[in-house]
């Protein structure tokens, strides 16, 4: 049980508010399934070229044209992109331009009804209670911001997007990193120890209770067992916050 006082909570999304397997047995083949459609359709399309230029700047390229003339014209543009997807998916980056892409391929899976995000049974209950509460929630998650919000916006418990005020990706820093979390309390306009922290990576939460956050582990099903002596509340569902009224 954790017993919170604060201002808000921020969120992780893959092992926190829904299940891993749901986002590597579904999510990503559909990427791996639907790009080369995708980049065929959606080619010159103007959301596609700034990912497609975020994803050259990230491996190190000054621009996609300037990567594509290091090739010496041996390779198909489209033919690069899905190259570099693979071989950063098969890693699991969490590279900005990836993460970007990911999400306008996802867009077109979700505006179907193909796909329809997995959330835990207790999530929406303890969202409503919390916003009901006065709490300020947010996410931050690898994944970027339309990703984020295209899930939220369609979960197998219906749209819970206005359960959120706020949304934190890459673009604000590594997750494991003290500084992502000083910013992000910063965007909240409220000291650090206000706000409280829910992931199941001890390396997050480590980083975050550096910048001042509470924290909490989530030990939902599927996910790594955490190594013991990690400093952490741990839950195993959201009722397990325990929201107490700060005194008058």
């Amino acid at each position: 049980m954790i017993e919170f006082t604060g201002h808000g909570i921020l969120l992780d999304i893959e092992g926190t508010t829904s299940s891993v397997s749901f986002v590597y047995d579904v999510m990503f083949p559909f990427v791996r399934r639907e790009l080369k459609d995708y980049l065929a359709k959606q080619w010159g399309d103007p959301a596609l070229t700034q990912a497609v230029e975020t994803i050259a700047a990230d491996a190190g390229h000054p621009s996609f044209d300037v990567w594509m003339k290091e090739t010496g014209g041996e390779i198909d543009a489209q033919v690069l992109v899905r190259q570099e997807v693979s071989r950063l998916m098969d890693n699991d980056v969490k590279a900005t331009g990836l993460k970007t892409l990911q999400g306008l391929v996802w867009k077109s899976g979700f505006a179907s009804g193909e796909l329809q995000a997995h959330v835990y049974d207790d999530v929406p209950a303890a969202l409503a209670a919390w916003q009901t509460a006065g709490l300020d929630i947010r996410i931050y998650s690898s994944g970027s911001i339309a990703a984020q919000k295209l899930f939220f916006g369609h979960t197998v418990a219906g749209n819970l997007l206005d359960h959120f005020r706020g949304h934190y990706d890459t673009t604000t820093g590594g997750k494991k990193e003290a500084a992502s979390y000083q910013a992000i309390a910063a965007a909240y306009q409220v000291e650090p120890s206000a706000l409280l922290f829910l992931s199941d990576v001890v390396a997050e939460l480590d980083a975050a209770r550096e910048a001042g956050f509470q924290t909490g582990l989530a030990l939902r099903p599927g996910n790594t067992p955490a190594t013991p002596g990690h400093g952490h509340a741990e839950i195993h569902q959201f009722d397990q916050v325990q929201i107490i009224p700060a005194a008058n």
